[in-house]
């Protein structure tokens, strides 16, 4: 059968049309522009830099004290030269000194102990003001200004020696700490542990004091 020529006009012109349509299709799927990348991206590092507070050390840095000397990456000297001599209190238990310890006890008074500690170093060690302030953080306590955090400490003279005593108390922690200049040196005698405990040795740490001399 023979369609006729006005059907077959129409036929055609409808396939193109298909035919166009989907072409179009096809265009605007290929052209569909990628999602936008996030306007505020950063990389994490940059980012955690960017956050820190003012004078906080990078992160990844090794950490300092607050003389500015490396706690993790740099062995701290030792004095050396003539050494002080002292007579501990009998109840005081002889320990293993460690890399830095001239001295070391553990005072031990019904099943609570404390630890005594006797540390050598060159020269003033950043100053009085600024180990009084080191002692007074390792019980929790805030640093005092330089012409203020000497004050309250004790003074006095034995067996040709000078001694700096300090007391402090915070966190359930006590610290009984002298400073004595020796040869060029700075000497440390350290007793810490529970406040009530270390309060009840106060006596005991002043009369080993006393004990303290040149060779």
């Amino acid at each position: 059968m023979t369609l006729p020529r006005a059907t077959l006009l129409s036929l055609g012109l409808s396939i193109l049309l298909i035919a166009a349509g989907c072409r179009d299709r096809e265009i605007t799927a290929y052209r569909a522009p990628k999602d936008p990348p996030p306007a505020n991206a950063a990389p994490a590092a940059a980012e955690s830099t960017n956050n820190l507070p003012p004078g906080h050390p990078a992160i990844g840095s090794v950490a300092t004290d607050n003389q500015g000397g490396a706690m993790t990456a740099t062995a701290v000297p030792t004095a050396g030269g003539s050494d002080l001599t002292w007579t501990a209190p009998a109840g005081w238990q002889p320990k293993a000194l460690g890399a830095m310890r001239k001295g070391s006890y553990t005072v031990a008074v019904g099943g609570v102990e404390a630890d005594l500690s006797i540390t050598a170093f060159p020269g003033a060690t950043g100053g009085l003001e600024a180990n009084l302030n080191r002692w007074r953080g390792q019980v929790g306590l805030e640093p005092l200004p330089p012409d203020e955090v000497a004050n309250g400490t004790e003074k006095f003279s034995a067996n040709g020696l000078e001694f700096v005593v300090a007391d402090y108390a915070g966190g359930g922690k006590r610290l009984l700490g002298a400073i004595v200049p020796f040869g060029g040196n700075s000497w440390f005698f350290k007793l810490t542990g529970p406040d009530a405990m270390v309060e009840a040795q106060k006596p005991a740490f002043r009369e080993f004091l006393q004990t303290v001399k040149a060779p």
